[in-house]
């Protein structure tokens, strides 16, 4: 019936088949190259500590220096003056802001963007009671800047 390849918007259909499985990958703590691989604009429905506001929602796909891997990471930027120390070291370490100097957030060129980051590993407890564990950015790092040294390259 369906075939995934047909549908550009990613929907399957009640007959399509599917293949994969599975693709969550746990790395180590660490540091990391990334890039943002999709954003999506959301909404934060507010807490106790943070009231309603946007939420960028970004999937960011992380590389290990030492033997290649990749795995996904999901990253809530929240848009609210509480979290703007987050959203400058975000901003920091894919090369947008400098550090001590203001920046109106440009998302359209986020998606493509890279950077570094420091990845942790989360440990948390389902709603059913199990364990489970998940990479979560512990800090985004800034980007390093290239100095100019005449008659290198």
């Amino acid at each position: 019936m369906g075939d995934l390849a047909q549908n550009n918007d990613g929907a399957l259909d009640w007959g399509s088949t599917i293949v994969k499985d599975d693709e969550y990958t746990i790395l180590p703590e660490g540091t990391y190259n990334f890039t943002v691989e999709s954003i999506e604009r959301g909404r934060f429905e507010g807490s106790d500590k943070l009231s309603a506001c946007p939420q960028a929602n970004l999937t960011l796909r992380v590389t290990n220096p030492i033997d290649g891997t990749e795995g996904k990471v999901f990253e809530s930027l929240k848009l609210h003056a509480k979290m703007e120390w987050k959203l400058s070291q975000f901003f920091t370490s894919i090369g947008q802001k400098k550090k001590g100097e203001p920046l109106v957030m440009n998302w359209n060129t986020v998606p493509g963007s890279t950077g570094t980051l420091e990845l942790e590993i989360n440990h948390y407890t389902k709603n059913d009671g199990s364990k489970g564990e998940n990479n979560r950015v512990k800090k985004f790092l800034p980007k390093e800047q290239k100095s100019f040294v005449p008659g290198k390259f």
